[in-house]
């Protein structure tokens, strides 16, 4: 047995325990995450470092409803294409060249102004049809991708794992698509695509950009409330 099977067997023991012993066993919980960070680090390559910032980087722009998010997030999902799909995280590696085309699709429509000179695409609230429809949205795309990556688990991506990447990459289509269109509703997509993201490149070994969802994690949130602001803003004028 590993150092790494044995940090996270004694987590699990840890839970048919009771009382004061679970706090004492926990500990090594944390160590075990930060040793695996810091080794993690050290295998890191410059190309997932570059994804990294590039995606902080057009995140933050997305929060300021900034055009810049498009082409700056255009260097980020090129490379996490190719990172996706050398670690077997297949859904993600689709979801990324989704993002790649509907960065230029939203690219396209951000920049469209009105003959006022004013963005023609607002941020908005959804409407319960909208909300319908995203619904549908997010379920078509996750049962699509669990089915196609349990196959290809079986046939050729042994490392896959296919109802979270399903969840991540599905979130992750539906936070796109919304907001190319400024909906509102894209941020809380992105914050359940961040909280699926985070365990699942860890476990493939991808320490830098697990702690990377993390933080963006935090920025949708500051995202949210910036455009429920900018929402409220436009429907009172």
């Amino acid at each position: 047995m590993n150092a790494k099977t044995a940090g996270w067997k004694e987590i699990a023991v840890s839970f048919s325990n009771p009382g004061s012993e679970y706090f004492c066993i926990s500990l090594p919980r944390m160590e075990e995450f930060i040793r695996q960070f810091l080794t993690g680090l050290k295998t890191t390559s410059w190309l997932e470092y570059i994804a990294v910032f590039t995606g902080i980087a057009s995140v933050w722009f997305s929060r300021a409803e900034n055009i810049l998010v498009y082409p700056v997030g255009l260097v980020n999902t090129i490379i996490y294409v190719y990172l996706s799909f050398d670690r077997h995280l297949i859904g993600e590696a689709g979801v990324n060249f989704y993002y790649t085309v509907m960065s230029i699709y939203g690219w396209v429509l951000w920049a469209r102004r009105d003959e006022t000179h004013r963005p023609v695409v607002r941020i908005t609230y959804s409407s319960n049809r909208d909300w319908k429809e995203q619904l549908l949205f997010f379920s078509g795309f996750y049962v699509a991708i669990f089915l196609l990556l349990t196959y290809l688990k079986r046939n050729f991506y042994p490392g896959a794992i296919p109802w979270a990447d399903a969840f991540a990459s599905a979130t992750a289509f539906t936070g796109m698509w919304l907001m190319a269109r400024k909906k509102v509703e894209s941020w809380y997509w992105w914050i359940a695509t961040n909280i699926a993201s985070i365990p699942l490149y860890f476990v493939k070994g991808l320490a830098l950009t697990s702690v990377y969802y993390l933080v963006l994690l935090i920025f949708a949130f500051w995202g949210l409330n910036e455009w429920r602001r900018k929402a409220r803003m436009k429907t009172s004028i």
